[in-house]
């Protein structure tokens, strides 16, 4: 099993993302969750994510709020894309199961200075918690195994002509992240915009007729609507799950080693990943950069997962 710390912002895709983590037992240790402030504020994050757990019967996860804004910049949340609560589309109950006290910078430095083989990283949302462990405990470096995230872009942007939502969101975070010399696997827009929910796949989840099933479908119908009509496509992007979907089933994906630096300075390109795809510079290869998925096997394996969920 590969042990593995989410950090997540939940937002719809999130909790998609944690679904796809949770029906994969066998393969994926999932030590625990973290949240920060994206999608919307940490407050809904925070209980979106345990919300999550429950649906799922993964009360034993352990949720961690972190931190509430970015490192610099004022924190710009999404509610025009996954709705008031985050989590529109679902009816999900409040959660029970505790939120716990520690913050999640703190678990996540623990956690990786206690875990001798290493863990993974998989931020689906704003790079904050891992920047500012990164920053307060440099010892944690060699201990990642690695960073699987969601963000970015080779090309266009989305929240901005050039930047993609969670890293805009905290620019200075990443580019501590994509600074630090740890192993890193970037999934962005030009990947994730390929792997679309149309209405043959949503349907397909929703035949599953499980409570989780049903979930998953109504919220990616909420948060799927404006961005299919808005980037004009056969249906909306599915992003965060893919970070997991890489985990499990790497061949489903392709890509390149590359240089990735992140715009610190200009307001008119804050945010961008600009990648050296053609090595026009002779910066070394930071990250592995993926553009390429086989959507079918991805929809395949997300909706087989997700049966496995009884909710």
């Amino acid at each position: 099993m590969i042990p593995i710390i989410i950090d997540c912002d939940p937002g719809q895709d999130d909790a998609v993302a944690l679904l796809l983590a949770f029906a994969a037992p066998q393969e994926l240790e999932v030590v625990g969750v973290t949240t920060v402030a994206g999608n919307v504020a940490l407050e809904l994050t925070a209980e979106n994510a345990r919300k999550v757990c429950e649906l799922a019967g993964r009360s034993d996860v352990k949720v961690f709020a972190g931190c509430p804004r970015p490192t610099v910049r004022p924190l710009r949340t999404a509610e025009h894309v996954h709705g008031k609560t985050g989590l529109d589309g679902a009816d999900l109950p409040a959660p029970t199961m505790k939120l716990q006290d520690e913050h999640a910078v703190d678990f996540i430095i623990a956690t990786l200075l206690g875990h001798e083989d290493g863990v993974t990283l998989c931020p689906t949302g704003p790079l904050t918690n891992i920047a500012v462990a990164m920053v307060k405990e440099p010892r944690i470096l060699p201990k990642i195994s690695g960073i699987v995230l969601m963000g970015g872009a080779i090309g266009a942007g989305s929240t901005t002509p050039a930047a993609e939502f969670n890293i805009y969101t905290d620019p200075h975070a990443a580019e501590t992240v994509f600074t630090a010399g740890v192993k890193l696997t970037m999934l962005g827009l030009d990947v994730t915009h390929q792997a679309l929910t149309t209405p043959e796949r949503l349907a397909a989840i929703r035949a599953i007729g499980t409570p989780v099933a049903a979930a998953v479908a109504g919220m990616l119908e909420f948060s799927g609507k404006r961005n299919a009509e808005r980037f004009g496509l056969a249906g909306a992007p599915l992003h965060d799950p893919c970070v997991i979907a890489y985990l499990l089933a790497p061949d489903l994906f392709a890509g390149r080693e590359v240089h990735v630096a992140i715009e610190t300075a200009s307001e008119l390109t804050m945010g961008r990943t600009v990648v050296d795809w053609w090595g026009s510079t002779d910066r070394p290869a930071n990250a592995t950069v993926i553009d390429r998925i086989d959507a079918d096997g991805f929809f395949a394996l997300l909706t087989e997962r997700l049966a496995r969920l009884e909710g």
